[in-house]
Formats: structure tokens, sequence, C-alpha cells
């Protein structure tokens, strides 16, 4: 039987609204369109934010949004249920999502990697560890001022290479070229401000 997901979604649906986001998950994994909607509901608006901020165009930024939630209808298999990360693997999605729509329509005219199942299993659909940490929208919510307060102790040019890295998608050496600096300072300065984050975080 062939599963198909219209990318239509009814956001009056609450009949799964007490399940939590890894429920959720399961309900989707057995075709559940139901279950579906109810995380959309949950986390549109958020995931959203992230596209948005990545692609400002609002009719992209919706496109992707759409796009995000049918590669969960049919990729749900790719996503590890017993580990439980919804949170940070749906935000992760989304992210990779928008920034590939971003660096496509960057080098726009040019001969770009072909987009298939395996360009997206690869490049677009998270892999995380499996000891990795589960994250919950109640947490990353409560955790956000602190990291904040540690984005803001970074020097303006880490800001600024995060920056083209994490919502530009610039890889090490596009950063280079355009700041015309060498790809070990590129390196080096991206590491130096993960280190900063995690140690000001590891302290508060």
């Amino acid at each position: 039987m062939i599963h198909s997901y219209s990318g239509k979604l009814d956001l009056n649906s609450s009949k799964f609204r007490d399940l939590t986001d890894l429920e959720l998950m399961q309900e989707i994994s057995r075709f559940e369109s139901r279950a579906l909607e109810e995380l959309y509901d949950r986390y549109s608006p958020l995931l959203y934010t992230i596209i948005k901020k990545i692609s400002p165009n609002q009719v992209v930024a919706e496109q992707t949004l759409t796009e995000v939630f049918v590669i969960i209808w049919r990729k749900i298999s790719k996503f590890d249920l017993n580990n439980g990360n919804v949170y940070t693997w749906l935000i992760t999605l989304a992210r990779n999502k928008a920034v590939d729509s971003l660096r496509r329509e960057r080098v726009a005219g040019q001969t770009v990697q072909l987009y298939d199942d395996e360009y997206e299993d690869y490049f677009i659909i998270p892999m995380f560890e499996k000891n990795m940490d589960s994250l919950d929208f109640r947490t990353a919510f409560a955790i956000k001022p602190k990291i904040e307060k540690a984005l803001a102790k970074l020097t303006d040019t880490q800001k600024y290479v995060l920056h083209l890295a994490y919502y530009e998608g610039y890889t090490v050496d596009e950063i280079s070229d355009k700041l015309n600096v060498p790809i070990e300072t590129v390196r080096s300065k991206v590491m130096n401000a993960l280190h900063s984050l995690r140690d000001f975080l590891v302290r508060e």
C-alpha cells in the first residue's frame, strides 16, 4: 500500500493534543495523518521562524515549511524512535532544508547537485549520535535566555562567521573567499566561537 501526504493540514485537529512529541512521531510512523496535523500545529510557528530567519522571502519560507512536513511524512523511518530527540531533529531538519534552498537560490544558473532521495537522506535529514541528550520544546524555551547571553559574549567577528555558516549555509571555503581570509583562519574562528559558547553554557 502506498501512503501519500497532500501537504494540506487541518490545523483545527486536536485529537492528538495530549500525546508527547515522541508519541506523535510514533503515530506518524503508522501513517496517522492526524498526528502529523498535531505536530504541525505544535511546531510550525517555531519552524517557520527558523526558516524565515534563513530565507526572508515569505513565499519561499512558507513553501520550505510545507516541504519540511512532507519530508517528515515520507521519511519518518529516518527518525530514530528510540532516541526521542524530536525537538532537535525537527529544528535541524528545518534549518537544513532552508539553508539548502538558500544555497540553491544563491547559485541559480550554475550546476548544482541533483536533489534526489539520496541527497535528501545525506544532506537534509538529521543524523544524531544515539547517546545525544534529548531536548524538548519546554526545556529549549527555558534555556533560551542562557543561550542568548552566551551568544552576546562572542565577538562581532565570531557572530558573523557563525551566521554565515549556520544561517546562510556558507562552507568554510566560501566564507574564506567572502571575507578574503585564509581557510584555516575561518576554521579557527568557527571552532573558537563554538568552544566559547560551550564553555559559557557549562559554567552557567
